[in-house]
């Protein structure tokens, strides 16, 4: 049997029950492909539930204020994703309608080749590969191919490979499945070998040197940086700081203050500790309970429990408050 038919026959026994597995609408798969964007399929199925139910269609998100559609986005990261997703929806909503092949959707706002290819394949038939980390994966073990993938050159060679394996009848049905098998069985570490459906064809379990690959030559050195957030309290609530739009990627989140932002106050006590990374930089803060005198300023505003879950709260935000005990809704 071929790869595909190997592929696609392990699929329909194995596939994972996914709510973006169950529909065909457009709107819905980009929502879901834009969400999976390096962060794990568990942790997304809450925040696609819940956004679909806000906004159900392209309108709704049209229309949408960016701070709500940050404020429910909060906790998933890598937040131009959704302020992409809502400069997108006004792009569609004013086109008068869904963009249909991958060259199009790649107009639109954080959509890259891959995304584009995985949206144009499922919803619209359109006959093009994905290829993300667990595909080239899969590309280099099953070739036996050591090549950097790290090298725009081997990623176009690997690209070229996978879309010989594909199957132009069923391409969306395929690229399901080549994920799949990436995200479940052609695991990073320890890939189980004697799951995968197309093992026979794998020239790398066939040499022993499947757990080696792919080989990524140059990787970026990890940044370590130490910082400090304050909670500071009054009457049941929080002193949090909205982020300037001078902070890019942050603009418009609020976050505790750090010391540098209240030269004037005091830390009592120190909480512990919260780590945080973002792509290759690891951030340890130290949350120190504090006080401070008078605060002025339009950046500023205190918040109860009920009033940060209405605002875009940053990720160490959140972490910070539950060391403190401030529980949030």
């Amino acid at each position: 049997m071929s790869f595909s038919g190997l592929l696609l026959s392990w699929y329909r026994r194995a596939q994972r029950d996914l709510p973006w597995r169950r529909t065909s609408d457009p709107y819905r798969i980009w929502i879901s492909e834009i969400m999976l964007q390096q962060t794990r399929a568990a942790a997304v199925i809450p925040y696609y539930e819940r956004f679909l139910e806000k906004y159900p269609t392209v309108a709704a998100l049209a229309a949408a204020p960016e701070e709500e559609v940050l404020a429910l986005w909060a906790g998933l990261g890598y937040y131009s994703r959704a302020r992409n997703l809502r400069l997108a929806a006004r792009q569609i909503a004013g086109a008068g309608g869904f963009p249909r092949t991958a060259g199009e959707l790649r107009a639109l706002p954080g959509v890259g080749d891959y995304t584009a290819a995985a949206i144009a394949s499922i919803a619209f038939g359109e006959p093009c590969v994905v290829v993300d980390g667990n595909v080239l994966r899969v590309v280099a073990r099953v070739g036996n191919d050591a090549a950097d993938i790290g090298s725009a050159h081997t990623r176009e060679r690997f690209r070229q490979a996978a879309q010989e394996w594909l199957d132009p009848r069923r391409p969306g049905l395929f690229n399901q499945a080549l994920m799949e098998l990436g995200a479940t069985v052609c695991l990073p570490r320890n890939p189980l070998c004697l799951l995968c459906p197309v093992r026979d064809l794998c020239a790398g379990r066939a040499a022993g040197t499947a757990a080696q690959l792919p080989v990524k030559l140059r990787r970026s050195e990890p940044v370590r940086i130490a910082a400090a957030l304050l909670v500071i309290r009054h009457a049941g609530r929080v002193l949090l700081r909205r982020r300037a739009e001078s902070e890019r990627r942050m603009a418009g989140f609020w976050d505790l203050p750090s010391p540098e932002d209240l030269p004037s106050s005091r830390t009592k006590r120190r909480l512990g500790e919260v780590r945080h990374t973002i792509t290759h930089h690891h951030y340890t803060f130290t949350v120190w309970e504090a006080v401070v005198g008078r605060v002025e300023g339009n950046d500023y505003a205190w918040f109860d429990a009920q009033g940060c879950a209405g605002i875009p709260l940053s990720t160490t935000a959140r972490k910070a408050l539950k060391l403190a005990d401030f529980a949030l809704r």
